[in-house]
């Protein structure tokens, strides 16, 4: 069942890091500082598609992956190799469990890849008894910054995975987790290409479903037009994706039309109080039947991840195992959890 809104929030804490998190949160989900990140990170090869991979099939692991909880792991990991499945990821071979019956794709946001996005996530669920499959979405192979692109063709790329992972299981439906745009771009392919009974549950970790004004960034680039002409056509060529999850955009409009929600799959919401990209926080949450809005506050006051950490937050990530098999619960720790860098 959806939850009211939370009221508003207190004033944050570590007051002091606001600045350094706006950056950070530019470089992530603004076009400008998008585009200046596409043309200086340099691409890693090729030779593997990370959108379709054509992975050699992985042995089933025999002892417990390990699971850092920590953001930084996870960029070392995909500037080592982009086109790195995240640990426990892709083994081709593996047939879901009577327990565990539907496979799990993990979806990357906005200047992410799935080594990058997944490296606690995956290994949790693969030491939980899932089949876990990820693909880079949403950009061009081999290089670090994923989720740049169209939305629509993002989803359509989800679509094709996810039928390739369902004739490779032997699965009926699939479940998936996304973080930020991965949490709000399989609404699409549920609503509009045919996903929905192909999919039992859509987590979604701070997923930008209803559009984010960036803090006040997307103001700024509106305001800037009127005095340069152009600009909001070169900053969205930088990344289509960026300028679509602009609260108001035509993408926006369309995707929530006549609705948050289709029947079949059950949705499931994970929020930080302390979002600095999908702003405000509230915008992350849905509306509908079989929805389950979770604010990680009102779990563990304690936890103070933002953003760009809450895939890498022990909170977070139990949540999303209790989502997916709501049957079976487990104790959702609380702990401390910095912003940006998980724990």
């Amino acid at each position: 069942m959806p939850i009211p809104p939370p009221p508003p929030p207190a004033p944050r804490p570590l007051r002091a890091l606001r600045t350094r998190r706006r950056w950070l949160a530019a470089a992530t989900a603004a076009p400008a500082l998008a585009l200046t990140l596409a043309a200086t990170l340099p691409a890693a090869s090729a030779a593997a598609s990370p959108t379709h991979p054509a992975h050699p099939a992985r042995p089933a692991a025999s002892t417990s992956l390990p699971v850092t909880y920590n953001f930084l792991a996870g960029v070392a990991a995909a500037l080592a190799n982009p086109n790195a499945s995240p640990p426990g990821a892709n083994n081709w071979s593996c047939k879901p469990s009577a327990a565990h019956p539907y496979p799990v794709v993990l979806v990357n946001g906005t200047g992410e890849d799935m080594a990058d996005g997944f490296s606690a996530l995956s290994p949790l669920l693969a030491d939980n008894g899932y089949c876990v499959f990820a693909a880079n979405f949403g950009g061009t192979p081999g290089q670090l910054l994923q989720g740049t692109g169209d939305i629509t063709q993002s989803a359509a790329e989800l679509a094709s995975f996810v039928t390739q992972v369902l004739g490779a299981t032997g699965a009926a439906k699939a479940d998936l987790v996304g973080h930020s745009q991965g949490g709000m771009m399989p609404r699409y392919y549920l609503k509009f290409l045919g996903g929905a009974p192909k999919v039992e549950t859509l987590v979604g970790l701070a997923p930008s479903n209803h559009g984010t004004t960036l803090d006040g960034l997307a103001t700024l680039e509106t305001e800037l037009a009127t005095v340069l002409p152009g600009i909001s056509s070169a900053l969205g060529s930088a990344c289509q994706a960026c300028a679509q999850q602009i609260a108001g955009s035509s993408f926006m409009t369309t995707l929530n039309a006549g609705g948050d929600t289709v029947a079949g799959p059950s949705y499931t919401v994970i929020e930080t109080r302390n979002d600095e990209i999908v702003t405000p926080y509230t915008s992350a949450f849905l509306s509908g039947p079989d929805v389950t809005n979770i604010l990680l506050q009102n779990v563990c006051p304690l936890d103070q991840t933002d953003h760009i950490g809450i895939a890498d937050d022990t909170v977070a990530l139990h949540l999303v195992l209790n989502a997916l098999d709501p049957a079976r619960p487990q104790a959702v720790p609380c702990v401390p959890v910095l912003p940006i860098l998980g724990g």
